[in-house]
């Protein structure tokens, strides 16, 4: 995000006198620039323009020599000359008393004083202080410690603004120096869209406050005088054979010499304090031109030595093996599709020098020894740029640039605007032999009616408005037949491809607080879908059964399948692979809901919990069996029925899930003793609930399934809409070995649902039951069955058999032993009856007994256990 100082914006738009940070900003955020901050004077209270009277050299104990100063800070802020705390004999004129270190100044130099009161940057106030056996009544500033970098002139110490009585500034003791220094400079900083490139810049932002207020504007390139022609310059060759959509990587490149730079010329102070007002920390003149320039005009340079080049330079994709050690000291392996800036030591572009449009690299980096440069303006692919950029993990102000969009038009006049300011500060001679090589392909023209900005926005725009809108921003436009425009968007602008690009702007520029805003009326509402019923409802019921909603995110890694012990053809190891997955570690989506949420009960357990019983509903993903791509339906009209059928069968088949983990003590402690831990019938009552609060039931069998324990986990089932049970998810205690892995308290349980076929399978009316005022009738069986006999069958024959007195039954034990037999277990039921006609007599409940044991013996061989 860009930070706009004020006084350099001034350059380029009139500001009026007393604008304020504030009034800027909101003239940009008119124009779709939003503030992000407002960055205040650097330095406040009474920072001064001073004259030191006298210098006085004491030697300390530890070796080290201070100044005791006498400074003039004018009669507004002098002491009397009679200070019994610091008497001076001798001395006619008031002054004040200040220690310094510094060695650079003399008698009669005009210095910098900030008095007791001033604070200046980092939140540094100052105040009379004892020192050295002096009171210090304020201090002698450095240019760094105002935040106004290094002394140009090379040298170590405080600023000294002009030498001897009567040398230097005009300045006076006592002027406000703040004034004086430009550190009252107010800081606008602000966030800028993507498609808006050009606003990475003042000369853009310049031009956007000049839409939004209508003060004049000058744009900076216009001022900078261009050769007529170009060439003799060191040699480029653009040789991407790898173009990318849009064009090739490199469109221009401009190349610039200067030689004789004063290898120790200083950054002036001017353009080092806007450089840290900008946010950018100043390096060295070379660099700092190439940043200060990038800033003003928006055209990213790069500088070499130019002793370090052997031409042609040679503009190409990288080969396979090839490295480069950028200028981070990062050694980066290039990828074939990174374009790069190379040279010919060693052959034609052997030697990598950058990556073009990112970062340059340290083979032929500008040092303090450096006096001949070459300068590098060029215009790259933004999608080229970008990719780079992310692949590297390189996020630099060059390439956010080129990401967004550069003025094609801007690498001759940035460039020679950067070789002139150097030359102007660092001496040397601008090489008169430049290369611009590539050609610049024109922007492409819309054909724009008049009415159309009206139709699409809806309110009415006069042909005036829209004609001056689009030349504003710099438009060319061609009249069609009266009632359209052939528009040619600037060059600045790349943005700006489509018809309603262009209507967006008329709206921008008339003023959206022009388009008023009209809500539409909400029509009556129906509720809750059933499927959002149906989630609220499962989620709300295993809140209240004490269980804790969590989100996991949905990105695993491919060791996740081993851990749970999948088979190798297991279905849910297709799992959807991501192009940018936000961590190399995590590159596939989910395909079960305990691959997230196991990971997530162990970091809880990490962070001191000592249980575990959490829950989460959200969608899982799998990868289609097909490897057809996409297609991609035309945007003219609405895709038929069949391309989207086409579309389905080609995405991730995605549904949504429900699970839970349960494991460790399943409430605190207390002197009645230790609770009992989460099991696996935990689990299992977990998943009724679930089922329960959507308004149906599940019947359970035994099953093996990966990550349960095989002897104690089954799978979950619902009666379909055709009269078939169809398996909906799993429940039980996890594997031994995968509790071991994970990090698990032992016995750890868990259930996952198909919660969509879950609430499908629900009725979509359920009829409320009356309720009996007469007492109920409570009896129990205990019938012995084959092993693979589920009880869900044993409960069907039951209720099948007693009929209409059966209110509810209840599996309460299972027991296998030797008493039972071989391959047979007792499945034990609690039965209450209840009769809607009156009070059930003890005929009524044998009769009933009878027909529940026939039943059960009937249906599934079942034996009523003595």
């Amino acid at each position: 995000m860009p930070r706009i100082p004020l006084t350099w914006l001034a350059e380029h738009t009139a500001l009026p006198e007393g604008t304020s940070a504030e009034s800027v900003a909101a003239a940009l955020v008119s124009v779709g620039l939003e503030e992000e901050g407002i960055f205040g004077a650097q330095v406040t209270g009474p920072l001064v323009v001073g004259r030191v009277l006298e210098l006085v050299g004491e030697p300390q104990k530890n070796g080290k020599t201070i100044n005791w100063v006498r400074v003039d800070v004018g009669p507004e802020h002098n002491e009397d000359a009679d200070n019994p705390k610091d008497p001076q004999p001798g001395q006619e004129r008031p002054s004040r008393g200040i220690v310094c270190g510094a060695h650079n100044f003399a008698p009669g130099d005009l210095v910098v004083v900030s008095l007791p009161g001033t604070v200046l940057p980092g939140d540094f106030a100052i105040a009379a202080r004892k020192t050295y056996g002096h009171v210090s009544d304020g201090m002698i500033c450095s240019g760094e410690e105002l935040g106004l970098g290094p002394d140009p002139a090379g040298e170590d110490g405080i600023i000294v603004l002009g030498r001897g009585h009567g040398a230097g500034l005009t300045a006076e003791p006592g002027d406000d120096a703040i004034a004086l220094l430009g550190l009252a400079d107010e800081v606008v900083e602000i966030n800028v869209t993507p498609d808006r490139g050009y606003c990475f810049s003042l000369r853009g932002v310049a031009r956007e406050y000049s839409h939004s207020t209508g003060a004049a504007y000058t744009d900076p390139v216009a001022e900078i005088p261009l050769p007529e022609s170009a060439g003799g310059g060191v040699e480029i060759r653009l040789q991407d054979d790898s173009p990318l959509r849009g064009g090739e990587g490199c469109s221009r490149f401009v190349a610039v010499g200067v030689t004789g730079v004063d290898p120790t010329a200083q950054t002036p102070r001017w353009m080092a304090r806007r450089l840290t007002q900008a946010g950018m920390r100043p390096i060295s003149l070379i660099v700092d031109v190439t940043n200060y320039v990038m800033l003003d005009l928006g055209q990213p340079l790069h500088a070499y030595d130019a002793q370090k080049l052997v031409a042609p330079i040679v503009v190409r994709r990288a080969r396979a093996g090839e490295e480069l050690t950028t200028l981070d000291d990062v050694t980066r392996t290039l990828d074939p599709e990174d374009l790069l800036i190379t040279d010919s030591e060693g052959g034609d572009g052997a030697r990598v020098l950058g990556l073009a449009g990112v970062m340059g690299g340290e083979s032929t980096e500008v040092s303090e020894t450096t006096t001949d440069i070459l300068l590098e303006a060029a215009t790259f692919q933004a999608i080229t740029v970008a990719r780079t950029a992310r692949r590297h993990r390189l996020p630099s102000e060059a390439a956010k640039r080129f990401e967004r969009g550069v003025d094609p038009q801007l690498p001759l006049a940035a460039a020679l605007r950067a070789a002139r300011l150097i030359v102007e500060h660092g001496g040397g001679e601008i090489d008169t032999r430049l290369t611009d090589e590539g050609v610049i392909a024109p922007p492409a023209p819309i054909e724009l009616p008049l009415d159309a900005a009206e139709r699409l926005v809806g309110i009415a725009y006069t042909p005036a408005q829209v004609r001056d809108s689009l030349e504003t921003i710099g438009c060319t436009l061609e009249e069609l037949g009266g009632e359209s425009l052939r528009v040619t968007p600037p060059s600045w602008r790349p943005d700006l491809t489509i018809r309603e690009d262009l209507v967006e702007e008329i709206a921008r520029l008339v003023g959206y607080d022009k388009i008023p805003s009209l809500l539409p009326t909400a029509p009556g509402g129906r509720g809750l879908t059933r499927g959002q019923q149906g989630h609220r409802a499962a989620g709300r019921a295993l809140a209240e059964a004490g269980l804790t909603e969590v989100a996991s995110a949905p990105f695993i890694g491919a060791g996740v399948f081993d851990t749970l012990r999948y088979a190798a053809d297991d279905e849910r190891r297709s799992a959807v692979r991501l192009l940018n997955p936000l961590s190399d570690d995590e590159p596939l989506m989910r395909t079960s809901l305990l691959q997230t949420l196991l990971p997530v009960a162990r970091r809880n357990l990490g962070r001191g919990e000592e249980s575990v019983a959490i829950f989460q509903h959200a969608t899982t993903s799998r990868a289609r069996t097909t490897d057809a791509p996409t297609p991609i339906p035309s945007a003219a009209q609405r895709p038929s029925e069949a391309e989207l059928a086409a579309v389905e069968e080609t995405l991730p088949a995605e549904t949504s899930a429900l699970a839970a983990v349960v494991g460790g003590p399943s409430g605190p402690g207390s002197w009645l003793g230790d609770p009992a831990p989460w099991g696996w019938a935990d689990a299992f009552e977990v998943a009724r609930r679930a089922a329960a609060a959507v308004g149906t039931r599940i019947e359970v069998r035994q099953a093996e399934h990966a990550p349960f324990h095989p002897g104690r986990a089954g799978e979950l089932r619902v009666l379909a809409a055709d009269g078939e049970s169809t398996v909906i998810g799993h429940a039980g205690e996890l594997h031994p070995a995968v509790i071991k892995e994970i990090g698990l308290p032992a016995r750890t349980s868990a259930v996952e649902l198909d919660l969509e076929a879950l609430i499908a399978s629900a009725p979509a009316v359920i009829e409320a039951a009356p309720v009996s005022t007469y007492p109920p009738a409570k009896e129990d069986f205990a019938f012995v069955v084959e092993q693979d006999v589920p009880a869900s069958a044993v409960e069907a024959a039951i209720v099948v058999g007693i009929g209409d007195l059966a209110e509810d039954v209840h599996l309460f034990d299972v027991y296998t032993g030797e008493q039972i037999g071989e391959g047979k277990k007792s499945l034990a039921f609690a039965v209450r009856l209840r009769s809607d006609e009156g009070t059930l007599t003890a005929e009524r409940i044998g009769e009933a007994r009878k027909r529940c044991i026939a039943a059960v013996e009937s249906a599934v061989g079942g034996v009523l256990r003595a």
